[in-house]
């Protein structure tokens, strides 16, 4: 009697929905092997190997096959941070200008000037006092060159406001620091416009910036998300998340407008009051893991400190004369902001791993890193913290101890490299270079057993390669694999990893954080059809040639998702 099982395995198996073949498939799995075809059925790999073998096996009357001519494939890519809806508008209704100096930014304040009613606001768009020419923060000055309209210069945690600003939000010399924010005066105890954390005591600004109807925010994250696609991405964690934001991508996935994979991070701001925190989180009816695999609900998020190139990271140290300059302090003992008191951080965090979340923190600075490895080692007394794979974002300042702690309590970490190429040079002038040895420390992670994440922290701009923070995937591995800045210097090249290391970090490794190792990351048989074709040998092509690498196609699900190739 035949084996009638069999003969519906063999059935089935000959029946692919697609197969690309004579090619390089890289498959980033357990033996990181290279074979030369793969078949899908279903949304799913069903098969993977050599060409004979998959071709024999594997197609079927309606198969659509093709051939790769010696072109790579990887498996799809993911970008652990991002920030799609604020990139999407950033750019909605035009280009952005290049700010790389006071005289641009200065430029564009009269540009905008000449075409706003006396009164309104101008906003600056965001930039960092690491990438003017001048490396240093502006100040109310240098925004003066326009005296009709309030001026703010956006630097993500810190605003700098001119005169005409200043005078209508009622900040003056008796101005106090509101809670978690500084007013930063001069030598004179007036303030010189820099507004730490206290972007809020500026009156209208809110109201005056470019407002965006639901269609238009709709539109501008399908339209961002897109675009990751283009680049190379099937899946993308958002790391800032709201009640607002998160309706917008449930509308999208019901319509099938969702281009690709996304996972959710909720994040609360830490400034509210504890109460009104700890009522949120327990009301809320959403948790990590919560949806499915194309839209789902990522880690619990808070932000513990500040930004290293405005100078509100929260250091170990203080930042030293340098930065004094840099970042427009007048305090020589400061050592960034820290949002809240670790009680409280350790309240909200307990209330969130207690309705089932997966804990992560923007923790930038040393002082910050310290705080969150404090705050989940008495998690970790209550209940083992390594199982929820919780972890640091950004955690740029390690030291030898913190990355001990990391190790030893299970965590991982979420990085960037985009800080390390466009920053450095200039953080380099207030750590000097051994502060700097285990900034974005790589080869550390590795050699201590830390899994980490590649991200890009992409928040403005639509360009992949010059956006605010770059999102192309392979200009980041690039820079993981030889630590070259914006300057051409090479920082603490000891901290390298190699191609195959800066591909898992966007592959397999992403997917153990999102609790998806079982289904994406690599090209095995079971697991999700997403890959990514490219023009070039990942694995060989000049180490000089990584940055370039460009996609021809993407498939997401099983489907083309994109695709440069004709015929």
């Amino acid at each position: 009697m035949p084996n009638l099982l069999l003969i519906a395995s063999l059935c089935y198996a000959a029946d692919a929905d697609l197969i690309l073949h004579n090619g390089k498939i890289v498959t980033v799995d357990g033996a990181f092997s290279i074979q030369q075809a793969v078949a899908v059925k279903g949304g799913r790999i069903s098969a993977v190997g050599s060409s004979a073998a998959i071709l024999r096996s594997e197609q079927g009357t309606k198969t659509r096959v093709i051939d790769l001519k010696g072109r790579t494939v990887l498996p799809g890519l993911t970008d652990s941070h991002v920030h799609p809806l604020e990139a999407g508008l950033s750019e909605f209704r035009g280009p952005l200008p290049e700010l790389n100096s006071f005289a641009a930014v200065q430029g564009y304040i009269r540009a905008e000037a000449k075409k706003t009613p006396p009164g309104q606001w101008i906003v600056v768009p965001r930039t960092f006092p690491t990438r003017l020419k001048e490396m240093r923060m502006p100040t109310r000055d240098v925004l003066d060159v326009d005296t009709e309209h309030p001026v703010m210069f956006d630097a993500s945690y810190v605003a700098v406001a001119n005169s005409y600003a200043l005078k209508i939000s009622g900040i003056t010399r008796d101005t106090p620091n509101p809670p978690g924010g500084v007013v930063v005066k001069d030598e004179r105890g007036e303030p010189n416009g820099i507004l730490r954390n206290a972007q809020y005591l500026l009156k209208g600004v809110d109201k005056s910036a470019a407002n965006f109807t639901a269609a238009e925010k709709e539109r501008a994250l399908a339209d961002m998300l897109g675009r990751y696609v283009a680049a190379g991405y099937t899946s993308v964690i958002d790391r800032i998340v709201n009640p607002e934001s998160i309706a917008i991508y449930r509308k999208l996935k019901a319509e099938n407008r969702l281009p690709l994979r996304a996972a959710l991070t909720w994040w609360l701001d830490i400034n509210r009051p504890q109460g009104e925190l700890l009522d949120e989180i327990n009301s809320a009816d959403y948790k990590t893991g919560d949806g499915d695999h194309w839209l789902r609900f990522a880690s619990f998020k808070v932000n513990i400190d500040g930004g290293m190139t405005i100078g509100t990271a929260y250091q170990r140290q203080p930042y030293g004369p340098f930065g004094r300059q840099l970042y427009g302090q007048t305090d020589p003992t400061n050592r960034g902001q820290r949002f809240a008191t670790p009680e409280k951080f350790l309240a909200v965090m307990r209330a969130a791993r207690d309705r089932g979340w997966q804990l992560s923190a923007h923790s930038q600075g040393g002082g910050a890193i310290d705080t969150f490895l404090d705050t989940m080692e008495a998690l970790d007394r209550e209940k083992p913290i390594g199982p929820t794979r919780s972890h640091l974002i950004h955690a740029s300042f390690q030291n030898t101890e913190s990355i001990a702690r990391t190790k030893r309590l299970g965590i991982l970490v979420d990085v960037q490299a985009p800080w390390l190429f466009f920053d450095c040079p200039a953080l380099l002038k207030v750590f000097e270079a051994d502060g700097l040895g285990l900034f974005y420390p790589l080869r550390s992670y590795v050699n201590a057993g830390i899994l980490f994440a590649g991200g890009t922290d992409h928040m403005i701009g639509h360009d992949k390669n010059h956006a605010t923070n770059p999102y192309n995937p392979f200009l980041n591995m690039w820079i993981a694999v030889t630590r070259i800045m914006s300057n051409g210097q090479v920082l603490h090249p000891e901290q390298r990893i190699t191609r195959e290391e800066a591909l898992k970090m966007y592959t397999v490794w992403p997917a153990y954080f999102e609790f998806e190792e079982k289904d994406k990351g690599s090209i095995e048989p079971g697991k999700l059809a997403d890959m990514v074709v490219i023009d070039r040998d990942y694995m060989t092509c000049p180490e000089d040639q990584i940055r370039a690498i460009e996609p021809v196609t993407v498939i997401i699900d099983g489907r083309i998702a994109y695709s440069i190739l004709t015929g």
